[in-house]
């Protein structure tokens, strides 16, 4: 999870692929007037987010119900938003990829081929709740470190419930 640029798309794809699981990229979910109300720089209300988070929860529980892990890269900027996410999806882990406004702006600048108007960033800033109980993590690190760092964490997860 994080805002706009922060690498959820390429740190999840890679942590997927190394972990042997399903990815989904929760931007691909977004119905045609949401995407159409990003690229335009206007940002999403809650009234616009709550099918979208609700399509994903009911993935999530259908892969979950069938024993399938999963990563989805999701925004989830708000706690309403990863309740609402998270719903009866009990091993649900959320991890934030946090860093520098000025450095994801710089890769915002660089990317190509994504609705998401780079416009939107402070407003996602501004409504970030962080997290009390997910892994923070800062992505000046990296793609690659960033992966190890969360399968290193998700080890230490498996080894204390055991």
């Amino acid at each position: 999870m994080g805002v706009t640029g922060c690498g959820k798309t390429t740190v999840g794809a890679q942590l997927a692929q190394e972990c042997g699981w399903e990815f989904l990229d929760a931007d691909a979910f977004h119905p045609q007037r949401n995407i159409a109300k990003m690229q335009r720089g206007e940002a999403l209300t809650d009234a616009d987010r709550r099918p979208w988070l609700d399509r994903l929860n009911r993935l999530l529980r259908e892969r979950a119900g069938a024993g399938k892990s999963l990563v989805l890269a999701c925004s989830a900027l708000k706690d309403a938003y990863r309740v609402r996410l998270a719903r009866d999806c009990k091993s649900l882990r959320f991890i934030l990829l946090d860093g520098d406004k000025t450095l994801i702006r710089a890769r915002l600048a660089a990317r190509r081929g994504h609705y998401m108007n780079p416009a939107l960033l402070d407003s996602q800033f501004a409504i970030l709740e962080r997290p009390q109980d997910a892994l923070v993590l800062d992505v000046a690190a990296g793609a690659g470190a960033l992966v190890q760092q969360i399968r290193a964490a998700l080890r230490d997860q498996a080894s204390e419930a055991r």
